[in-house]
């Protein structure tokens, strides 16, 4: 029989979770497939990080458990109205992705697993000013999204300390988009 990729077969007879068996032989969409079946169902052995030290329901558990069956995306809202450079907006589309990723870790970890094993899917948008990406923010928030605005350091072509440009998920499509949606692609 060919599998198509190698694997390891001493794996299949130890006591080791499908999900980790694809991962390690490189099939990391089927894995990421079976993860989020898994944590759909409730069954939270497969995460890496330690339970919630309190009984109450944390935000980080319920923002972990929403729609993970569901593909994932990351948005990077830029100001248009700020006269940015090329090479100044890919360097603060790196700063949003990156404090996204980390506020994930804390905030969302499943989801950011789920983003991470199925594509890392990232979409750049436009918006005209520094109070709609203020709106979008606190949308995003209060819709229990990860959402993170960069403000400059004013070394280079911006005034220091303006929003450039707003992160918003990694988070279920749906729900990015419903905050996000309206936007026009940049």
């Amino acid at each position: 029989m060919t599998i198509g990729f190698p694997l390891d077969y001493s794996l299949l007879t130890a006591k080791v979770p499908v999900w980790q068996v694809l991962l390690a032989s490189g099939t990391a969409f089927a894995a990421a497939r079976i993860i989020q079946r898994t944590l759909l169902k409730g069954d939270r052995s497969i995460q890496t990080s330690a339970p919630a030290e309190s009984s109450k329901k944390t935000r980080r558990d319920s923002d972990s458990r929403m729609s993970l069956g569901e593909d994932t995306k990351l948005v990077l809202i830029i100001r248009t109205d700020l006269g940015m450079s090329k090479g100044k907006i890919a360097a603060q589309c790196s700063h949003a992705t990156l404090g996204c990723y980390k506020r994930a870790l804390k905030q969302a970890p499943a989801m950011l697993k789920a983003w991470e094993f199925t594509g890392q899917a990232k979409v750049t948008l436009k918006c005209n000013s520094e109070e709609e990406l203020v709106d979008l923010q606190k949308r995003a928030q209060a819709a229990g999204l990860v959402a993170q605005s960069i403000c400059d350091a004013g070394r280079t072509q911006i005034a220091a300390g303006s929003r450039t440009v707003l992160g918003i998920g990694p988070g279920p499509i749906s729900a990015v988009d419903r905050v996000s949606g309206h936007l026009k692609l940049y």
